[in-house]
Formats: C-alpha cells, structure tokens, sequence
C-alpha cells in the first residue's frame, strides 16, 4: 500500500501536520486565553477544529468571519461573525465532525481489527459516517438553541439529525470518493504513517466541496442548518 507515493510527500505531510496543529493551538489560544468567546461552547469547537484539515488556512477565515470583539465578545461578535451566514461558513461544522470522527474511528477500526470484505477501508467509512452524523446533529441542536429565550426551543432533534444526514451523506460523496480513488490507484498508506492522516485532511476538504450544495440547499429550505 502506498507504493505510488512520491517520496517528497512524506516531509510535506508532516510539515502540513505540523502547521495544523500549530494552528488549532492559535485559534484555541485566542479564544479561550483572549476571551474572545462566542455565543456556544460548539461554534467554537467548529472554529478550533477547522484548523484540523484547513491547516494554516484555517486562521485567515477565523480572523475574518469567526474571530470576536474582546469587549462582551460572547454577546457581541464583530460584524464579520454576525454576518457569515453562508453555507461557505455552515459547511465547517460538517468538516469539522468529519475530522474528529477519523481520529476516533480510525485508530478504533485498526484497533479491534474490523474487517468488510477483508478490507479495513469499509468500517473506517461507516465508523466515520456514524460518528460525524452523531456530532453534527449535536452541533445543530445546540447551536440553534444557544442565546434563544427558555421558551425558544431552535431547532428540533429530528431536524437536527436530518440536517446531519444530508450534510454528511453529500460530504461522504466527496471523502468517500477521495479514499476510493487513492485506494484503487495503490496511494492509501498505513494509517501509522503521516501521508495517510495528510491525504484524509485533503479528502476532508474535497468533502467540503461537495457538501456545500447540499448544506446552501438546506439553508435555503428552512434554515436547518447553523452557521459557525
């Protein structure tokens, strides 16, 4: 497995790596050392974990449409913040719970030695699926509920996990299809090794882009869909 790699891939990945969990630190550090808060515990998570596959790129779109004032931050997001309500910015959560669910799943996958046809590939997928769409639904649940009245219930538990479904079930189409491609080209390598856990951030992003019409869609329909 791997053997069509180029080799100049594996310091590329590390390097990516690297900067990815630099950059998670960066944002984590500004908004939890800064006070620069926001309105729900999960829209931050959304942020601190964006930089998990958007890597470096993750804080240039932070200081634009997810960073807060530092006076009454958690009450009062900056005009850039209150504003991102595109599907641009309410695909992260889905990414988000994407790269989280690889973290878990795939260690626990290779752990207990879950096979599908001889394959370790098919679990990982479906542990993943199970996973983001358990974490998104959260996410919508309580994204939709935070700074409402008691008496304002947002969004509703079925809504919530519908929304998950299609976000991730059009997510998948792109991670899905990323994993397949480097599988049967002979590019996936052991998931010991930092290529591999680079090409899945790469795959997440590729499911960003596929993702994206199907969450525009549900915000278009009925707002289903929480912005980050």
């Amino acid at each position: 497995m791997g053997s069509a790699l180029p080799d100049w891939l594996t310091p590329v990945a590390w390097i990516y790596i690297a900067a990815s969990l630099l950059s998670v630190a960066l944002i984590a550090a500004d908004i939890y050392l800064l006070g620069r808060c926001h309105r729900s515990t999960t829209t931050e998570l959304v942020w601190v974990t964006s930089a998990l596959y958007l890597g470096p790129f993750a804080i240039p779109a932070y200081l634009r449409l997810g960073r807060t004032s530092t006076h009454h931050a958690a009450l009062h997001p900056t005009t850039a913040s209150s504003t991102a309500t595109s599907a641009a910015v309410a695909v992260l959560p889905g990414g988000g719970a994407s790269a989280v669910a690889h973290l878990i799943a795939v260690p626990f996958v290779v752990a207990v030695g879950w096979t599908i046809a001889g394959m370790s590939m098919w679990p990982m997928i479906l542990a993943i699926a199970v996973l983001a769409i358990a974490m998104l639904a959260v996410y919508e649940r309580a994204a939709s509920r935070a700074g409402r009245a008691p008496a304002q219930r947002g969004l509703t538990v079925g809504a919530a996990v519908l929304a998950a479904v299609v976000t991730v079930v059009a997510f998948d189409i792109g991670m899905v299809g990323w994993m397949l491609v480097l599988h049967f080209n002979n590019m996936m390598p052991a998931v010991t090794e930092g290529t591999f856990w680079f090409l899945m951030q790469v795959g997440v992003i590729v499911g960003l882009v596929t993702g994206y019409p199907a969450v525009k869609w549900l915000m278009s329909r009925n707002q289903s869909v929480v912005p980050a």
